[in-house]
């Protein structure tokens, strides 16, 4: 009896054993990966060699094999990994004991002043167990710049042209805060890195290239540096006001410049003095009940190049407005809509001046490229006065003087599959000296406009 009692434990301790040493294959495996993403936020100022860590974790009460740890971009990446004590670029066939884990060391190791990299060097680790794949994702910091992420202006605040300025998760700036931005300055936003303004922003660049300020995404590489929607653009709140933009570029946006309800104070909401917008998305400005007031500025190949919506106060001056269809953005809507009501057909006062300006699209479907709509009885202006437009009939309920309807602007060169697009004068344009004094003495590259006899748009031709 005692011979048969040992026989049958021992049995049971082999089959515990071989359950023990067996493996989980199912699918439905439990593992816990300790970083879903991996942020080397340093700033570096030199050489950059940073090292971070994430465990995976078997829950099993059985072995795991993980099939393969692998680092997606190869032995080209700016990441070197070590798992389990080894480095190298995939590591096959891991076993994780029950209830136990091991370790994946990440090293990234970064030249800051290697002027040909991105600003920020993305990739990935990837796990693969059972047929399943996790994915840890790597981000660094490239080149030496200034990086934010979620930013809060907390003081009032001034940046100077000494790096770039890489803004992830957000820029806020709050009410009653202010944030100048110097000439020369450039603001590269990452594809989910909104700007908000509650307080007030206000951009000094001069007219020289070099001085100018520049808003664009952080992805500069090709393709990605001309991709519309590269980053969410700048959003003025109801509070915001007394924002100023001097000479600014901003540029692959989805929306370049929104702005919504009045200023606080009697003030335009936002100021645009020789600016450009280019290539957003959905709109280069949409104003809802707001105040704009624009000078000398481009807002080109917009998906809506400006949507003045629910009423408002509005001056452009000397602006050419323009789109063409292109690789990016299929010219669907008109260049320039107004209208003093919203989506739920709420009215408010609408008062809107374009004065020496040139509305003009080619190569999609836009018959009439300025639509100005009304409804109810709320006070209403909206003046065309010396300028020219691609429309089929004049809108209704506005006052227009001295537009130049239905003929080519002829801008300097337009290369639409080569993305060249030169919205210059020609010498034999029909908008030559057909402008009125408005007091603007300059042009959007800076150059002396005549007293008398100016030309619509924003560059003038000499």
């Amino acid at each position: 009896m005692r011979t048969v009692i040992l026989v049958f434990a021992a049995c049971l301790l082999f089959i515990y054993s071989c359950r023990k040493e067996s493996f989980i294959t199912s699918p439905d495996a439990r593992i816990t990966i300790t970083a879903d993403t991996l942020k080397y936020d340093t700033v570096f100022v030199s050489v950059g060699s940073v090292t971070q860590t994430f465990k995976i974790i078997n829950e099993n009460d059985q072995k795991l094999k993980i099939s393969s740890v692998k680092l997606m971009g190869g032995s080209n990446s700016a990441f070197k990994i070590n798992v389990d004590g080894f480095s190298t670029i995939e590591a096959n066939d891991l076993e994780i004991e029950a209830n136990d884990s091991l370790y994946v060391f990440v090293q990234v190791n970064i030249d800051p002043n290697a002027a040909n990299l991105p600003f920020v060097i993305r990739d990935s680790i990837q796990v693969n167990y059972n047929g399943n794949k996790r994915t840890v994702q790597l981000e660094a910091w490239g080149q030496n710049a200034h990086f934010f992420r979620d930013k809060q202006v907390t003081t009032d605040e001034t940046w100077t042209n000494d790096l770039p300025y890489v803004i992830l998760g957000y820029l806020h700036i709050p009410q009653n805060k202010k944030l100048t931005i110097d000439k020369g300055c450039r603001i590269y936003v990452h594809a989910t890195a909104p700007i908000v303004v509650e307080g007030s922003l206000q951009v000094n660049g001069l007219k020289d290239s070099a001085n100018r300020v520049y808003f664009n995404g952080d992805r500069m590489d090709e393709p990605y540096n001309n991709f519309p929607a590269s980053w969410p653009g700048i959003y003025f709140s109801p509070a915001s006001k007394d924002n100023i933009f001097n000479y600014a570029v901003i540029k692959n946006s989805y929306q370049s410049i929104a702005v919504e309800d009045p200023s606080p104070n009697a003030n335009p909401k936002v100021i645009l003095n020789q600016c450009i917008i280019d290539n957003s998305y959905d709109a280069g400005i949409v104003a809802v009940n707001s105040s704009v007031n624009a000078i000398n500025c481009l807002i080109s190949n917009c998906g809506m190049n400006i949507a003045l919506i629910k009423g408002g106060s509005y001056q452009f001056t000397h602006c050419t407005v323009a789109s063409f269809s292109n690789n990016y953005i299929q010219h669907m809507d008109p260049v320039l809509t107004v209208a003093n009501y919203d989506g739920a057909n709420n009215t408010a006062n609408l008062t809107a001046l374009f004065r020496n300006c040139i509305f003009w699209g080619e190569g999609g479907v836009v018959e009439n490229e300025v639509v100005v709509s009304k409804k109810g009885n709320t006070p209403f202006s909206v003046t065309f006065d010396y300028g020219l437009w691609k429309v089929q009939a004049t809108p209704a309920d506005i006052t227009a003087n001295q537009m130049i309807n239905n003929q080519s602007p002829q801008f300097d060169s337009i290369d639409v599959p080569h993305r060249y697009f030169n919205f210059h004068l020609q010498d034999t344009s029909p908008a030559i000296n057909k402008g009125t004094n408005a007091g603007i003495t300059i042009d959007l590259d800076g150059n002396t406009r005549p007293v008398g006899l100016p030309d619509p748009g924003c560059y003038e031709k000499h």
